[in-house]
C-alpha cells in the first residue's frame, strides 16, 4: 500500500500498523506519531492499522531557545 510519510511517499505490505511502518523506517525514540492529523497513542502502535493513503507524520522534540 502507498502511504506518505513526513510528506513523502511510501510503499508499505499490505495490513501494515504504525509500529511496522516505525520498524521499517528505523525510528528512534523519542518521537511522535500522527494519522490524517490525529495524534496516535504509543500504547495503540501495534493495533493501529495503516491504509492506503494515509498521512502520517513521524515527529521529533526540538529543543534550542
Amino acid at each position: 500500500m502507498n502511504v506518505v510519510l513526513n510528506q513523502q511517499p511510501l510503499q508499505l505490505p499490505a495490513n501494515a500498523t504504525v509500529q511496522d511502518l516505525l520498524a521499517a523506517i528505523d525510528a528512534r525514540p523519542p518521537f511522535a506519531v500522527a494519522v490524517n492529523t490525529g495524534f496516535v497513542p504509543k500504547a495503540q502502535y501495534a493495533t493501529w492499522a495503516l491504509h492506503e493513503g494515509d498521512q502520517i507524520e513521524v515527529i521529533a522534540p526540538v529543543t534550542g531557545g
